[in-house]
């Protein structure tokens, strides 16, 4: 299991960080708002572990209220010294899984984790894939935009379906051609450039907002 911690108290990250590798799980850190942002949007992570008063110019609840807005629902699990019960709704309803409040003991903590992670997996596979008012329905392989119907082609459909599931992520051209083509090496072609533009015009053309984007060197993201 994969998990990250955003937490500005370096004691208390390091604990939990150690705690959670030697139960043999792959930790990284974040100490404050904006990169553990970036880290939770950027990479795949099984489970995040959010103190709610974090700096860096967005909180916790702000946190995952961004992740959740770009369909991102990876579980998280919020750790606070604010033990009122407002303040417990506050995280729920803003799109976190449990909370915990300062000081916990850290079995507890490892046991809310693991518990989460679980959770997520035994969930059933998404039928109905949703990024802003973009809709991927994958039974009837229909695609919509504000309740406009999208023609996407075989290809196209496998590309944007990939994208939504890992939406306000990167997706790297490997990513695509191992999930899409089933390609284990870069055939040195255009095909995902060509596909994308293809797309991209399909899902974002005559729209206000775009929902695909070029990330400079690195890839792909899809987010609202």
């Amino acid at each position: 299991m994969r998990v990250l911690i955003i937490e500005d108290d370096r004691e208390v990250g390091l604990f939990v960080a150690k705690g959670l590798s030697e139960a043999g799980h792959v930790v990284d850190r974040a100490d404050n708002g904006r990169d553990g942002l970036f880290l939770a949007a950027s990479e795949p992570f099984d489970v995040l572990v959010v103190d709610r008063m974090l700096p860096g110019g967005i909180d916790g609840l702000g946190i995952v209220r961004a992740l959740r807005e770009t369909g991102n629902q990876v579980p998280v699990l919020f750790l606070s010294a604010l033990n009122d019960i407002d303040e417990r709704v506050r995280g729920l309803k803003a799109g976190g899984d449990d909370y915990l409040a300062k000081p916990f003991a850290f079995a507890e903590l490892l046991a809310r984790v693991e518990a989460l992670s679980r959770r997520a997996r035994q969930t059933g596979p998404d039928t109905v894939l949703r990024v802003g008012d973009l809709e991927l329905d994958l039974l009837a392989q229909k695609a919509e935009r504000a309740g406009k119907p999208i023609d996407l082609k075989g290809r196209e459909f496998k590309i944007l379906e990939y994208l939504m599931r890992h939406a306000g992520q990167v997706v790297t051209r490997t990513m695509l051609l191992e999930g899409v083509w089933n390609y284990h090496f870069d055939p040195q072609t255009n095909v995902i450039d060509v596909h994308m533009s293809r797309l991209r015009s399909k899902i974002d053309k005559g729209f206000e907002k775009p929902l695909i984007f070029t990330v400079r060197n690195a890839g792909y993201m899809i987010r609202a």
